[in-house]
């Protein structure tokens, strides 16, 4: 451990959740997975990332059970005995070296391009058929399969804690089907699932309700919301504290253990007047743990910072010292440790000059 990152290596325990840092491997869409199904290269690539030092592993989006949950064959699912036997193995491979994982749970909406996807017959699914404001793709969710997707993600919370994961992340940001019900543009519903944020938010609160419910008390969940989409970065959910609470408060209440708190940059501060970001906002508001995520470990500059070099040293002095005064409990790491896998020891064992820089290339293997 190095002077300049101790709290990056105290543990963190919340709930049933206990780690030995506070880093986390971010959920990063990978395609390697035939028909679905997580193969050994997929277990391989999870225990090196905990053998280098991760605390948390959040694997990449996995879908649940509805037919137009995925948007390419070779995502993985969370469903069915074939993937579940390769989950298992994932986790097991995860353990065997002292490493901790959760599932994301993932359902991707509107955002699937349908004759890419396995049964091209078949409409996309979202709370108004809306991709984006404005551009229509399908007719609107029925109330059956908004129920039946509710209970899709149960089933795959139970299944998870049923083959040892340590918890699971419900993806409900980015634009994909949760944050579709939740932003305004993308949910036009005039019924109970629409209209207010009460109501926008009621999916993912169901959700909630309906995987506590599957799965024992103290068995973890994390959900993962922003306010940026795919669609419109520049898009917001609340546009003040107060309706930030709003939105948060329901989804705390039905049983979030963890917020993880995407933004694209994670120094840039969230509503005027305040130095507190996303992930900040929300502890604050929940009294919560939260993940922070956003450009972590990207740049040169970032890797200088560390040396004392680069112009982002304020960037990164001041994650560090927000997490020092308990800003927020976790900090999520994502292409950085898709380049590195021990990229967590390097940063402990203050081996900045060891660490490597990331390539797009990274994105074509299971390095």
């Amino acid at each position: 451990m190095t002077t300049q990152t101790p709290n990056l290596f105290s543990p963190f325990l919340a709930g049933g959740l206990q780690l030995e840092n506070r880093i986390v491997m971010a959920p990063m869409t990978r395609q390697f997975s035939p028909n679905g199904v997580p193969t050994q290269d997929v277990a391989g690539y999870y225990k090196r990332r905990a053998q280098g030092g991760t605390g948390l592993i959040i694997t990449e989006g996995t879908t649940v059970n509805d037919e137009v949950a995925t948007m390419d064959a070779n995502i993985p699912q969370f469903h069915g005995d074939a993937a579940l036997a390769g989950w298992k193995h994932v986790v097991e491979e995860v353990h065997s070296v002292g490493g901790k994982i959760m599932p994301q749970l993932w359902h991707v909406g509107m955002a699937r391009v349908a004759e890419k996807a396995p049964f091209p017959e078949l409409a996309s699914a979202g709370p108004s058929g809306l991709f984006k404001p404005g551009k229509q793709g399908a007719e609107p969710m029925t109330q059956a399969h908004i129920e039946k997707v509710i209970g899709a993600f149960a089933q795959a919370a139970a299944d998870a804690q049923a083959i040892g994961f340590d918890g699971i992340e419900i993806h409900g940001a980015h634009g994909y089907l949760i944050d579709q019900f939740f932003w305004e543009g993308t949910n036009q519903r005039t019924d109970s699932w629409g209209g207010s944020m009460d109501n926008r938010g009621r999916f993912a609160v169901e959700i909630i309700k309906a995987i506590r419910g599957a799965t024992s008390p103290d068995f973890p969940i994390v959900l993962r919301y922003s306010q940026w989409k795919q669609q419109d970065y520049s898009a917001r959910l609340a546009h003040t504290p107060q309706e930030l609470e709003a939105f948060l408060l329901p989804l705390s209440e039905a049983g979030v253990d963890i917020f993880h708190c995407s933004q694209r940059r994670y120094w840039e501060s969230e509503f005027e007047g305040s130095e507190l970001n996303l992930a900040g906002w929300t502890k604050q508001i929940t009294g919560k743990p939260t993940i922070t995520v956003g450009s972590v470990g990207l740049s040169d500059d970032f890797f200088g910072a560390f040396k004392g070099q680069g112009s982002e040293t304020r960037a990164v002095d001041d994650l560090l010292e927000r997490l020092n005064k308990q800003e927020f409990d976790l900090v999520a790491v994502g292409r950085a440790l898709l380049q590195d896998p021990n990229w967590a020891n390097k940063i402990r064992d203050n081996k900045t000059e060891e660490l490597k820089q990331y390539s797009a290339s990274a994105l074509a293997s299971l390095s």
